[in-house]
């Protein structure tokens, strides 16, 4: 059984170099989502999830939308456990995989078929799994040599196709994806939106973050819209 479940959880980022505050504060309040508070007068930071709570089970494919600085990312980067809440409790269940940004597993120093098998692990596959799964990565990110090299070598569209075909090569319970893959020519990115529908339609949770609300209507049957660190929850239900 897939789900995620946020209990009371609330994330905060703290605030250095704090001189002259008072003005950066009336800046940061026009800019941000969260909520920026302080500790006694001495430590500012700002409240990027404020108790927040959700249940999301299986047949949910979430659209997460807000204003730039709303907390998409920081969102789904707690809901994969990337970022660890300051309060709270989450709940998770189920075989993840995340496409997130280029540096987002990837380590920079190891080659593209090292990165394969790293990734791979990290999604939850043994490393025999992780193997098996090398030529239709290779087939698919179309880079040949380059996989040999370090990653720091790569372009930004290079590491980026390396990290969505890994995320693509398995089948995960819980999809979760921060905007649409979009690196490549035109035949390249109707491949990749070819193999992202398939996994889309074949987990069973489904979170994106997105600008556009054609794609959240395209694959998602409810809203999450985030606001200053809290959540309202649209029950939506589109007709794909």
């Amino acid at each position: 059984m897939a789900i995620i479940k946020f209990n009371n959880v609330s994330l905060k980022y703290p605030i250095y170099n704090n001189r002259n505050l008072s003005f950066r504060n009336q800046l940061l309040r026009l800019s941000t989502g969260g909520i920026i508070e302080s500790e006694a007068g001495k430590m500012n930071y700002v409240t990027a999830l404020n108790n927040v709570n959700f249940e999301i089970n299986e047949g949910d494919f979430i659209g997460l939308v807000g204003h730039n600085g709303a907390g998409k990312t920081t969102l789904l980067r707690t809901m994969a456990g990337i970022y660890t809440p300051n309060s709270g409790t989450i709940i998770k269940e189920g075989i993840t995989s995340t496409i997130f940004d280029q540096g987002a597993c990837m380590e920079i120093e190891l080659s593209g078929y090292e990165n394969i098998i790293r990734m791979c692990q990290i999604y939850g596959l043994s490393k025999k799994e992780a193997f098996s799964k090398i030529s239709d990565i290779e087939d698919f990110t179309e880079l040949g040599e380059f996989l040999n090299l370090p990653v720091r070598t790569y372009s930004t569209g290079m590491s980026l196709r390396l990290s969505f075909a890994v995320a693509t090569a398995i089948a995960p319970e819980i999809l979760l994806i921060d905007e649409i893959f979009g690196a490549g020519d035109q035949a390249f990115r109707e491949k990749a939106n070819k193999r992202l529908s398939k996994i889309i339609n074949s987990s069973k949770i489904f979170v994106f973050a997105s600008h556009s609300m054609d794609l959240i209507k395209k694959y998602c049957n409810k809203i999450f819209l985030l606001k200053h660190g809290n959540i309202e929850i649209k029950k939506i239900s589109f007709i794909k």
